[in-house]
Protein backbone atom coordinates (compact mmCIF):
# COMPACT_ATOMS: atom_id res chain seq x y z
CA UNK A 1 0.00 0.00 0.00
CA UNK A 2 1.13 3.31 -0.86
CA UNK A 3 1.28 5.95 1.45
CA UNK A 4 0.66 9.50 0.64
CA UNK A 5 2.23 12.50 2.38
CA UNK A 6 -0.95 14.42 4.15
CA UNK A 7 -1.83 18.07 2.75
CA UNK A 8 -3.50 19.72 5.56
CA UNK A 9 -7.39 20.58 4.24
CA UNK A 10 -7.76 24.34 4.56
CA UNK A 11 -10.44 25.56 6.99
CA UNK A 12 -11.82 29.06 6.60
CA UNK A 13 -13.35 30.02 10.10
CA UNK A 14 -15.08 33.14 10.38
CA UNK A 15 -15.74 35.08 13.48
CA UNK A 16 -19.61 34.69 13.55
CA UNK A 17 -21.35 37.74 16.13
CA UNK A 18 -24.18 36.46 17.98
CA UNK A 19 -27.29 37.29 17.11
CA UNK A 20 -29.07 40.37 19.00
CA UNK A 21 -32.23 38.83 20.23
CA UNK A 22 -33.60 35.47 20.48
CA UNK A 23 -35.32 34.27 16.51
CA UNK A 24 -38.91 32.47 16.06
CA UNK A 25 -37.28 29.36 13.55
CA UNK A 26 -39.62 27.51 11.45
CA UNK A 27 -37.69 24.40 10.47
CA UNK A 28 -39.44 22.14 7.26
CA UNK A 29 -38.23 18.60 6.70
CA UNK A 30 -39.64 15.40 5.11
CA UNK A 31 -38.07 13.20 7.60
CA UNK A 32 -36.64 13.45 11.70
CA UNK A 33 -36.07 10.96 14.19
CA UNK A 34 -36.62 8.45 14.98
CA UNK A 35 -35.97 7.94 11.43
CA UNK A 36 -32.94 7.33 10.70
CA UNK A 37 -30.81 8.55 8.23
CA UNK A 38 -28.22 11.41 7.86
CA UNK A 39 -30.70 14.24 6.30
CA UNK A 40 -33.08 13.27 10.15
CA UNK A 41 -29.77 12.95 12.25
CA UNK A 42 -27.79 16.38 11.02
CA UNK A 43 -31.21 18.17 11.56
CA UNK A 44 -31.78 17.54 15.06
CA UNK A 45 -28.08 17.82 16.10
CA UNK A 46 -28.40 21.61 14.55
CA UNK A 47 -32.17 21.99 16.11
CA UNK A 48 -30.73 20.94 19.71
CA UNK A 49 -28.09 23.79 19.17
CA UNK A 50 -30.23 26.13 18.01
CA UNK A 51 -32.51 25.58 20.83
CA UNK A 52 -29.17 25.73 23.60
CA UNK A 53 -28.50 29.02 22.02
CA UNK A 54 -32.01 30.17 22.91
CA UNK A 55 -34.01 30.34 19.90
CA UNK A 56 -37.55 29.07 19.54
CA UNK A 57 -38.34 25.79 17.08
CA UNK A 58 -41.39 25.01 14.96
CA UNK A 59 -40.77 21.80 13.54
CA UNK A 60 -43.20 21.01 10.96
CA UNK A 61 -42.64 17.82 9.14
CA UNK A 62 -44.86 14.37 8.43
CA UNK A 63 -46.97 12.59 11.05
CA UNK A 64 -44.53 9.11 10.87
CA UNK A 65 -47.68 7.44 12.12
CA UNK A 66 -51.05 7.06 12.99
CA UNK A 67 -50.94 7.15 16.51
CA UNK A 68 -47.93 10.03 16.91
CA UNK A 69 -49.05 12.84 19.20
CA UNK A 70 -46.81 16.47 18.10
CA UNK A 71 -44.61 17.81 20.83
CA UNK A 72 -44.43 20.39 22.78
CA UNK A 73 -42.23 21.51 25.31
CA UNK A 74 -40.72 25.17 26.21
CA UNK A 75 -39.05 26.79 23.47
CA UNK A 76 -39.87 23.61 20.69
CA UNK A 77 -42.78 22.95 19.07
CA UNK A 78 -44.00 20.17 16.50
CA UNK A 79 -46.61 20.53 13.48
CA UNK A 80 -47.40 17.11 12.13
CA UNK A 81 -48.77 16.71 8.63
CA UNK A 82 -49.97 14.09 6.21
CA UNK A 83 -47.49 11.75 4.67
CA UNK A 84 -47.18 8.92 2.15
CA UNK A 85 -44.56 6.78 2.27
CA UNK A 86 -41.86 7.37 0.20
CA UNK A 87 -41.37 4.54 -2.72
CA UNK A 88 -38.01 2.17 -2.08
CA UNK A 89 -37.57 3.95 1.63
CA UNK A 90 -40.65 2.48 3.33
CA UNK A 91 -39.66 3.71 6.58
CA UNK A 92 -39.81 7.27 5.48
CA UNK A 93 -42.88 9.25 5.17
CA UNK A 94 -43.26 12.06 2.17
CA UNK A 95 -45.14 15.16 3.12
CA UNK A 96 -48.34 16.19 0.85
CA UNK A 97 -48.96 19.51 -0.44
CA UNK A 98 -50.00 21.71 2.42
CA UNK A 99 -49.70 25.39 1.24
CA UNK A 100 -52.90 26.95 2.37
CA UNK A 101 -52.45 24.86 5.60
CA UNK A 102 -49.34 26.98 6.10
CA UNK A 103 -50.25 29.93 5.35
CA UNK A 104 -53.16 29.75 7.70
CA UNK A 105 -50.38 29.05 10.53
CA UNK A 106 -47.68 31.31 9.72
CA UNK A 107 -50.46 34.40 9.69
CA UNK A 108 -51.17 33.38 13.33
CA UNK A 109 -47.87 32.21 14.48
CA UNK A 110 -45.44 34.19 12.39
CA UNK A 111 -42.15 33.30 12.43
CA UNK A 112 -38.62 35.26 11.70
CA UNK A 113 -37.51 32.74 9.55
CA UNK A 114 -37.99 29.61 7.69
CA UNK A 115 -35.70 26.82 7.09
CA UNK A 116 -36.73 23.98 4.43
CA UNK A 117 -34.38 20.67 4.72
CA UNK A 118 -35.50 18.60 2.12
CA UNK A 119 -37.12 19.78 -1.35
CA UNK A 120 -40.27 17.45 -1.44
CA UNK A 121 -43.96 18.31 -1.62
CA UNK A 122 -44.06 19.41 1.86
CA UNK A 123 -41.06 21.51 1.68
CA UNK A 124 -42.21 23.17 -1.78
CA UNK A 125 -45.50 23.91 -0.10
CA UNK A 126 -43.58 25.41 2.42
CA UNK A 127 -41.52 27.58 0.19
CA UNK A 128 -44.26 29.23 -1.65
CA UNK A 129 -46.22 30.20 1.86
CA UNK A 130 -43.37 31.59 3.31
CA UNK A 131 -42.62 33.55 0.07
CA UNK A 132 -46.68 34.40 -0.26
CA UNK A 133 -46.31 36.00 3.24
CA UNK A 134 -42.70 37.44 2.59
CA UNK A 135 -41.14 35.33 4.81
CA UNK A 136 -37.31 35.24 5.14
CA UNK A 137 -36.47 31.58 3.59
CA UNK A 138 -33.32 29.65 3.30
CA UNK A 139 -32.95 25.83 2.42
CA UNK A 140 -30.22 23.00 2.78
CA UNK A 141 -29.50 20.79 -0.25
CA UNK A 142 -28.74 17.25 1.61
CA UNK A 143 -29.51 14.19 -0.80
CA UNK A 144 -28.75 13.48 -4.15
CA UNK A 145 -31.53 12.56 -5.48
CA UNK A 146 -30.83 13.60 -9.06
CA UNK A 147 -27.65 10.88 -8.71
CA UNK A 148 -29.51 7.91 -7.08
CA UNK A 149 -31.93 8.26 -9.96
CA UNK A 150 -29.16 6.41 -11.70
CA UNK A 151 -29.06 3.45 -9.58
CA UNK A 152 -32.87 3.06 -10.35
CA UNK A 153 -33.12 2.61 -13.86
CA UNK A 154 -34.81 6.38 -14.36
CA UNK A 155 -31.48 7.98 -15.72
CA UNK A 156 -33.71 9.63 -17.97
CA UNK A 157 -34.71 11.38 -15.28
CA UNK A 158 -31.82 13.29 -14.05
CA UNK A 159 -32.48 16.59 -16.17
CA UNK A 160 -35.81 17.11 -14.87
CA UNK A 161 -34.88 16.70 -11.29
CA UNK A 162 -31.82 18.93 -11.26
CA UNK A 163 -34.11 21.69 -13.00
CA UNK A 164 -36.25 21.41 -10.05
CA UNK A 165 -33.86 21.06 -7.63
CA UNK A 166 -32.41 24.67 -9.00
CA UNK A 167 -35.36 26.17 -9.24
CA UNK A 168 -36.41 25.60 -5.75
CA UNK A 169 -33.09 26.29 -4.30
CA UNK A 170 -32.60 29.89 -6.25
CA UNK A 171 -36.23 30.80 -5.04
CA UNK A 172 -34.61 31.13 -1.71
CA UNK A 173 -32.00 33.76 0.16
CA UNK A 174 -29.50 31.19 1.08
CA UNK A 175 -28.48 27.09 0.01
CA UNK A 176 -26.28 25.65 2.30
CA UNK A 177 -24.71 22.80 1.44
CA UNK A 178 -21.71 20.42 3.30
CA UNK A 179 -18.72 20.97 1.34
CA UNK A 180 -16.80 23.55 -0.75
CA UNK A 181 -16.56 20.79 -3.47
CA UNK A 182 -20.34 20.54 -3.78
CA UNK A 183 -20.94 24.24 -3.84
CA UNK A 184 -18.53 24.62 -7.24
CA UNK A 185 -20.54 21.81 -8.69
CA UNK A 186 -23.66 23.02 -7.80
CA UNK A 187 -22.93 26.60 -9.07
CA UNK A 188 -21.66 25.03 -11.86
CA UNK A 189 -25.19 23.97 -12.44
CA UNK A 190 -27.11 27.25 -11.95
CA UNK A 191 -27.50 27.45 -8.43
CA UNK A 192 -26.89 30.42 -6.72
CA UNK A 193 -26.38 32.18 -3.14
CA UNK A 194 -24.68 28.59 -1.57
CA UNK A 195 -23.50 28.81 1.90
CA UNK A 196 -20.91 25.94 3.01
CA UNK A 197 -21.98 24.53 6.02
CA UNK A 198 -20.32 21.67 7.12
CA UNK A 199 -21.42 18.65 9.53
CA UNK A 200 -20.06 17.84 13.00
CA UNK A 201 -19.43 14.63 14.90
CA UNK A 202 -20.48 13.85 18.64
CA UNK A 203 -17.00 12.54 19.76
CA UNK A 204 -18.50 11.26 23.04
CA UNK A 205 -21.27 9.12 21.26
CA UNK A 206 -18.46 7.44 18.65
CA UNK A 207 -15.09 6.70 20.32
CA UNK A 208 -13.07 4.10 20.51
CA UNK A 209 -13.73 3.81 24.39
CA UNK A 210 -17.10 1.85 23.11
CA UNK A 211 -15.37 -1.16 21.61
CA UNK A 212 -16.97 -4.21 22.97
CA UNK A 213 -14.90 -7.64 23.26
CA UNK A 214 -18.43 -9.27 24.31
CA UNK A 215 -19.75 -7.81 20.93
CA UNK A 216 -16.80 -9.22 18.84
CA UNK A 217 -17.61 -12.87 20.66
CA UNK A 218 -21.33 -12.38 19.37
CA UNK A 219 -19.94 -11.68 15.13
CA UNK A 220 -17.66 -14.86 15.77
CA UNK A 221 -14.26 -12.89 15.88
CA UNK A 222 -11.55 -13.64 17.97
CA UNK A 223 -9.29 -10.53 19.41
CA UNK A 224 -7.09 -10.66 17.18
CA UNK A 225 -9.49 -11.73 14.17
CA UNK A 226 -9.36 -8.49 11.31
CA UNK A 227 -13.42 -7.01 11.45
CA UNK A 228 -14.06 -4.79 8.00
CA UNK A 229 -17.24 -2.89 8.51
CA UNK A 230 -19.48 -0.56 6.70
CA UNK A 231 -22.67 1.64 7.94
CA UNK A 232 -25.27 2.53 6.03
CA UNK A 233 -28.30 2.02 3.70
CA UNK A 234 -28.29 -1.35 2.36
CA UNK A 235 -29.13 -0.01 -1.29
CA UNK A 236 -27.66 0.24 -5.18
CA UNK A 237 -27.13 3.78 -4.89
CA UNK A 238 -24.06 3.06 -1.80
CA UNK A 239 -22.48 1.05 -4.60
CA UNK A 240 -22.30 -2.09 -2.37
CA UNK A 241 -20.77 -4.41 -4.93
CA UNK A 242 -17.34 -2.74 -4.99
CA UNK A 243 -17.46 -3.68 -1.32
CA UNK A 244 -17.68 -7.04 -1.94
CA UNK A 245 -15.30 -7.27 -4.44
CA UNK A 246 -12.96 -5.27 -1.91
CA UNK A 247 -13.74 -7.87 0.88
CA UNK A 248 -12.97 -10.75 -1.42
CA UNK A 249 -9.71 -9.56 -2.21
CA UNK A 250 -8.86 -8.56 1.65
CA UNK A 251 -9.97 -12.69 2.56
CA UNK A 252 -7.32 -13.68 0.00
CA UNK A 253 -4.69 -11.86 2.41
CA UNK A 254 -6.70 -12.27 5.68
CA UNK A 255 -8.53 -15.44 5.69
CA UNK A 256 -10.33 -14.89 8.99
CA UNK A 257 -11.45 -11.43 8.42
CA UNK A 258 -15.01 -11.04 9.15
CA UNK A 259 -17.51 -8.45 7.28
CA UNK A 260 -20.11 -6.92 9.74
CA UNK A 261 -22.57 -4.45 7.79
CA UNK A 262 -25.12 -2.45 9.90
CA UNK A 263 -27.75 -1.18 8.73
CA UNK A 264 -31.30 -2.12 6.15
CA UNK A 265 -32.73 -1.69 3.14
CA UNK A 266 -33.96 -2.98 -0.22
CA UNK A 267 -30.91 -5.05 -0.93
CA UNK A 268 -30.66 -6.98 2.50
CA UNK A 269 -31.94 -10.25 1.20
CA UNK A 270 -30.25 -10.69 -1.84
CA UNK A 271 -26.82 -9.03 -0.04
CA UNK A 272 -27.23 -12.37 2.76
CA UNK A 273 -27.65 -14.79 -0.02
CA UNK A 274 -24.79 -13.35 -1.64
CA UNK A 275 -22.89 -12.80 1.52
CA UNK A 276 -23.67 -15.98 3.75
CA UNK A 277 -20.58 -15.28 6.21
CA UNK A 278 -21.07 -11.70 6.38
CA UNK A 279 -22.56 -10.18 9.74
CA UNK A 280 -25.69 -8.39 8.92
CA UNK A 281 -26.16 -6.50 12.12
CA UNK A 282 -29.54 -4.65 10.88
CA UNK A 283 -30.15 -1.00 12.13
CA UNK A 284 -28.85 0.31 15.11
CA UNK A 285 -28.55 3.63 16.99
CA UNK A 286 -27.11 5.06 20.15
CA UNK A 287 -25.06 3.04 21.91
CA UNK A 288 -25.71 0.23 20.33
CA UNK A 289 -24.19 2.25 17.02
CA UNK A 290 -21.55 3.12 19.08
CA UNK A 291 -20.32 0.00 20.27
CA UNK A 292 -20.69 -1.54 16.56
CA UNK A 293 -18.28 1.28 15.28
CA UNK A 294 -16.11 0.99 17.75
CA UNK A 295 -15.82 -2.35 17.57
CA UNK A 296 -14.64 -2.86 14.07
CA UNK A 297 -11.18 -2.65 12.71
CA UNK A 298 -11.29 -0.91 9.28
CA UNK A 299 -14.39 0.68 7.53
CA UNK A 300 -14.77 0.88 3.99
CA UNK A 301 -17.06 3.31 2.41
CA UNK A 302 -17.91 2.60 -1.71
CA UNK A 303 -20.44 5.12 -2.26
CA UNK A 304 -20.20 7.27 -4.88
CA UNK A 305 -23.87 9.33 -4.55
CA UNK A 306 -23.17 11.15 -1.13
CA UNK A 307 -23.21 14.86 -0.61
CA UNK A 308 -21.71 14.18 2.92
CA UNK A 309 -21.41 11.16 4.12
CA UNK A 310 -22.22 11.43 7.58
CA UNK A 311 -20.58 7.96 8.68
CA UNK A 312 -17.30 9.06 7.73
CA UNK A 313 -16.93 11.71 10.47
CA UNK A 314 -18.74 8.80 12.92
CA UNK A 315 -16.32 6.13 11.49
CA UNK A 316 -13.25 8.58 12.19
CA UNK A 317 -14.02 9.45 15.82
CA UNK A 318 -14.21 5.97 16.62
CA UNK A 319 -10.94 5.06 15.45
CA UNK A 320 -11.25 3.59 12.34
CA UNK A 321 -9.27 3.95 9.18
CA UNK A 322 -11.41 4.76 6.44
CA UNK A 323 -11.19 3.70 3.34
CA UNK A 324 -12.98 6.28 0.92
CA UNK A 325 -13.44 8.09 -2.50
CA UNK A 326 -11.72 11.26 -2.46
CA UNK A 327 -14.85 13.72 -2.40
CA UNK A 328 -17.68 14.50 0.39
CA UNK A 329 -16.52 14.61 3.40
CA UNK A 330 -13.79 12.20 2.98
CA UNK A 331 -12.47 14.71 1.11
CA UNK A 332 -12.93 17.63 3.21
CA UNK A 333 -11.58 15.69 6.77
CA UNK A 334 -8.98 12.98 5.72
CA UNK A 335 -5.67 13.39 5.50
CA UNK A 336 -4.28 10.87 3.36
CA UNK A 337 -2.11 8.34 4.26
CA UNK A 338 -2.52 9.59 7.90
CA UNK A 339 -6.14 9.38 9.04
CA UNK A 340 -7.39 7.41 6.31
CA UNK A 341 -7.22 6.44 2.80
CA UNK A 342 -8.46 8.93 -0.35
CA UNK A 343 -9.03 7.30 -3.59
CA UNK A 344 -9.58 9.30 -6.84
CA UNK A 345 -13.33 9.30 -7.62
CA UNK A 346 -14.71 6.41 -9.28
CA UNK A 347 -11.09 4.21 -9.42
CA UNK A 348 -12.55 1.15 -7.78
CA UNK A 349 -9.27 -1.01 -8.55
CA UNK A 350 -7.60 1.60 -6.29
CA UNK A 351 -10.26 1.20 -3.78
CA UNK A 352 -9.63 -2.53 -3.57
CA UNK A 353 -5.85 -2.02 -3.17
CA UNK A 354 -5.76 0.47 -0.59
CA UNK A 355 -8.37 -1.66 1.46
CA UNK A 356 -6.27 -4.98 1.04
CA UNK A 357 -3.05 -2.96 1.64
CA UNK A 358 -4.57 -1.76 5.20
CA UNK A 359 -6.06 -5.07 5.73
CA UNK A 360 -2.74 -6.68 5.91
CA UNK A 361 -0.75 -4.09 8.10
CA UNK A 362 -2.43 -3.96 12.16
CA UNK A 363 0.42 -1.21 12.64
CA UNK A 364 -0.34 0.98 9.41
CA UNK A 365 -4.26 0.27 10.83
CA UNK A 366 -3.63 1.24 14.22
CA UNK A 367 -1.75 4.40 13.71
CA UNK A 368 -4.16 5.50 10.99
CA UNK A 369 -7.23 5.65 13.46
CA UNK A 370 -5.20 7.20 16.08
CA UNK A 371 -4.80 9.84 13.76
CA UNK A 372 -8.78 9.97 12.40
CA UNK A 373 -9.80 10.03 16.08
CA UNK A 374 -7.46 12.96 16.98
CA UNK A 375 -8.60 14.78 13.59
CA UNK A 376 -12.32 14.35 14.71
CA UNK A 377 -11.58 15.69 17.97
CA UNK A 378 -12.09 18.83 16.21
CA UNK A 379 -15.52 18.21 13.99
CA UNK A 380 -17.72 19.63 16.65
CA UNK A 381 -21.08 21.03 16.55
CA UNK A 382 -21.06 24.31 18.21
CA UNK A 383 -19.17 25.79 15.18
CA UNK A 384 -21.52 24.35 12.96
CA UNK A 385 -24.50 25.82 14.78
CA UNK A 386 -23.18 28.91 15.03
CA UNK A 387 -22.60 29.27 11.44
CA UNK A 388 -26.12 28.16 10.59
CA UNK A 389 -27.07 30.68 13.25
CA UNK A 390 -25.26 33.62 11.13
CA UNK A 391 -26.89 32.59 7.92
CA UNK A 392 -30.65 32.68 9.43
CA UNK A 393 -30.07 35.98 10.88
CA UNK A 394 -28.60 37.52 7.71
CA UNK A 395 -31.81 36.53 5.73
CA UNK A 396 -33.72 38.07 8.20
CA UNK A 397 -31.92 41.49 7.53
CA UNK A 398 -32.97 41.48 4.00
CA UNK A 399 -35.98 43.86 2.80
CA UNK A 400 -38.88 41.50 2.26
CA UNK A 401 -39.52 43.30 -1.11
CA UNK A 402 -35.95 40.89 -1.84
CA UNK A 403 -37.26 37.82 -0.27
CA UNK A 404 -38.28 36.07 -3.54
CA UNK A 405 -34.68 36.45 -4.91
CA UNK A 406 -34.62 35.97 -8.73
CA UNK A 407 -31.66 38.25 -9.57
CA UNK A 408 -30.52 38.84 -6.02
CA UNK A 409 -26.90 37.33 -5.77
CA UNK A 410 -24.65 36.85 -2.61
CA UNK A 411 -21.13 35.99 -1.78
CA UNK A 412 -20.42 32.32 -0.59
CA UNK A 413 -18.82 31.93 2.43
CA UNK A 414 -16.75 28.97 3.80
CA UNK A 415 -16.20 27.60 7.53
Amino acid sequence: MSIVKATPHPFTVESLAAPRRSLRIACVTETYPPEVNGVAGTLARMIQGLQQRNHEIQLIRPRQNAGQSAESTPGFHEVLMRGLPVPRYSSLRMGMPSKRSLVQLWATHRPDVVHIATEGPLGWSALNAALHLKLPVCSDFRTNFHAYSRHYGIGWLHRPIMAYLRKFHNRTLRTMVPTEALRRDLEQAGFRRLAVVRRGVDTSQFDPAHRSHELRRAWGCAPDDLVVGCVGRLAQEKNLGLLSAAFAAIRQVVPRARLVLVGEGPMRAELQSRWPDAHFAGQQTEAALSAHYASMDLFLFPSLTETFGNVTPEAMASGLPVVAFDYAAAAQIIFNGRSGALVPFGREPAFIEQAVGLARTREARQAMGAAAREAATQLGWDSVVARLEWILTEAISQPADLREPTLRAAPSSRI
